[in-house]
């Protein structure tokens, strides 16, 4: 049975309705970054850029770095645009826009996300490069979809009884990245990290500026949740959306963290831009390596 067109929606020219792609403008290997203004920063280091689209908060280049093509593409933030990018990235390689059905045979693409991050530990300093190789999520998104098969139970149920997660909240679920661009991105020079994705920035991650939140500790308790010797070490807005979509539809997802703040001690950088241009140079040669 084809898919209709109310649920898989297209633009006049053929090209999926919110990321204004066809299947010809996308790499097998796509970076993603929040911000729109970050992908020509990425894509600067390119020999030959074939493609630039943008529509809303999706700006999309394609082009070749040391002879690999590759796609740079901003999702804008939160884990509701990933749901979105997500989806109509792997519908671009595994759904046939001419018969509207799912092909038969499936690609798999490699997804790397270049961001900015907060540690909650004392000794993950700022300017460190940290890459994701377990995710817990706050924000919900995976139970709207069939996830159970991969998700980490024990130890979403552990991080709840720890710090007595509220059960007006979303249930936490973890993730973890693909162990081979796991492999292929960490080294020396980064930290391996269990990330936390909130909701939002504000309230979801213990800041108050005018608005009080109902656990003035909650940043504290998942500082000191541990399981079999696992600490979460960062908060960020995007990454368990990204590991989850991806497991969900076969594709590989490595999150790489430039770590602006320290939570714990109340430092932040004092470079962000030096910061974000080292992580995107380590992140391309490690790509390609």
């Amino acid at each position: 049975m084809s898919i209709q067109a109310s649920e898989l929606i297209l633009n006049a020219d053929g090209s999926i309705y919110h990321l204004n792609l066809l299947p010809e403008d996308l790499a097998q290997t796509v970076i993603t970054v929040g911000d729109p203004e970050r992908v020509p920063k990425i894509t600067r280091h390119f020999s030959k850029i074939e493609v630039q689209k943008h529509k809303r908060e999706f700006n999309i280049h394609t082009g070749i770095y040391k002879g690999k093509r590759i796609t740079v593409m901003s999702t804008g933030m939160g884990t509701d645009n990933i749901d979105i990018a997500f989806t109509e990235l792997d519908a671009l390689v595994n759904i046939d826009f001419q018969k509207r059905k799912v092909k038969e045979n499936l690609t798999s693409l490699d997804i790397i996300r270049i961001g900015t991050t907060g540690s909650i530990q004392e000794d993950i300093p700022v300017d460190a490069f940290l890459v994701s190789e377990l995710v817990m999520g706050f924000d919900g998104l995976l139970h709207f979809y069939q996830s159970e098969q991969f998700l980490k139970e024990a130890i979403s149920e552990e991080f709840v009884k720890q710090t007595g997660w509220s059960s007006k909240k979303a249930f936490p679920y973890v993730v973890e990245g693909s162990p081979e661009l796991f492999e292929k991105m960490h080294s020396e020079e980064t930290v391996a990290g269990f990330t936390a994705t909130n909701i939002g920035f504000y309230g979801p991650q213990g800041r108050v500026l005018r608005l009080p939140i109902p656990d003035e500790k909650m940043n504290e308790k998942i500082a000191k949740f541990n399981y079999e010797g696992r600490r979460i070490t960062n908060l960020e807005m995007e990454t368990s959306g990204i590991y989850g979509m991806s497991k969900l539809l076969g594709h590989k997802a490595i999150s790489m963290n430039a770590v602006l703040a320290n939570r714990a001690t109340g430092e932040f950088t004092k470079d962000p831009s030096a910061l974000a241009d080292g992580l995107i140079e380590y992140t391309l040669d490690r790509i390609v390596s």
